[in-house]
């Protein structure tokens, strides 16, 4: 690559660090008994997860194959392994890029991401296109969805990095069992973490390398190499919840809504998505919907959702974003 156009590329993509905190406590580690991984801990750490040290960096506490308990360092940055976790496109989205979170203004403003046109951006992002699944459903374009989520983070009463982080934390998780050869080469998988704390919830996590490579249908760098699967388990008090609130439903939809409320595809696009572009993806098998992320993560409860959605949580997270 020229000069000329690797300096063209970078102003066309423009990017800052955002100062993802954590809201938990700053704890002193150097006082405290518990061994940081790669070491384990034979019990549960008392501590909360995710927590910030007094040095700023973030851990999380795990959960290993042979049930070891594991605290984690998992702070975002820019030389991991497998992505850049703060950049954003600050050309397009510089309200993004200050905030967080979108004006309608600016959206209402935008023609091109990236330098190439939202049609020819919504085009790639179809099924079929650039991946079989699709970025955006066949009915959906990329501003409508952009815009539609925008809101709902607004909602929620969060950022798109924030919900980013969580994302991004997994990868610098499975980032250092790569670089300590955890990772189960022969199966293509990583199964030495099975699950960790999030804000009290437990979230189950299987992760896969696979053989070919994601464009992005962006004009940016970002590549897709990982499978990730996400879950978090409903609990009795929430499944009756659900049954009484949504008695409605036939079963098909119970399944679907527990599905895309508890479960999420996806890899490391995605995070890098929501932090550039506050771009969760369409209604497809690897949409990262930020209802589901703020349910597994703890950031929202079930009941919390249900009624900031006003009862109608079930439509609100499989409608699709139609122009």
């Amino acid at each position: 690559m020229s000069i000329s156009r690797r300096f063209f590329q970078m102003l066309l993509i423009a990017g800052i660090i955002i100062q993802c905190t954590s809201r938990s406590q700053q704890i002193d580690l150097s006082v405290l008994s518990y061994k940081i991984y790669p070491e384990t801990n034979n019990d549960k750490p008392d501590l909360r997860s995710p927590f910030t040290s007094q040095e700023k960096e973030d851990y999380i506490v795990a959960v290993n194959k042979n049930k070891a308990f594991a605290i984690i360092p998992v702070t975002l940055s820019n030389v991991k392994g497998i992505c850049k976790q703060l950049v954003v496109d600050t050309l397009d989205f510089p309200d993004l890029a200050k905030n967080g979170i979108h004006s309608e203004d600016q959206l209402d403003q935008i023609r091109t991401i990236t330098g190439w046109s939202l049609d020819t951006i919504s085009y790639l992002g179809r099924p079929e296109m650039l991946s079989h699944g699709g970025f955006i459903a066949e009915d959906e374009d990329i501003l409508t969805v952009i815009r539609s989520d925008n809101l709902i983070v607004k909602k929620l009463d969060l950022t798109h990095p924030e919900l980013a982080k969580p994302l991004f934390q997994i990868l610098n998780m499975m980032d250092m069992d790569l670089s300590l050869d955890r990772w189960n080469m022969a199966k293509h998988q990583w199964d030495n973490i099975t699950s960790f704390y999030y804000n009290g919830n437990i979230v189950y996590v299987e992760a896969y390398d696979t053989k070919g490579g994601q464009r992005s249908i962006f004009n940016d760098s970002i590549q897709g190499a990982f499978h990730i699967k996400l879950w978090h388990e409903f609990n009795d008090k929430e499944t009756e919840y659900l049954n009484q609130h949504y008695a409605n439903l036939s079963e098909e939809e119970m399944e679907e809504f527990k599905t895309r409320l508890g479960f999420l595809n996806i890899g490391e696009i995605q995070p890098q998505y929501i932090m550039r572009y506050g771009f969760y993806e369409g209604h497809t098998y690897w949409r990262a919907c930020p209802v589901a992320i703020s349910y597994i993560f703890g950031f929202k409860s079930l009941e919390e959702l249900d009624k900031l959605f006003k009862g109608d949580l079930f439509k609100m997270i499989t409608n699709h974003y139609t122009p």
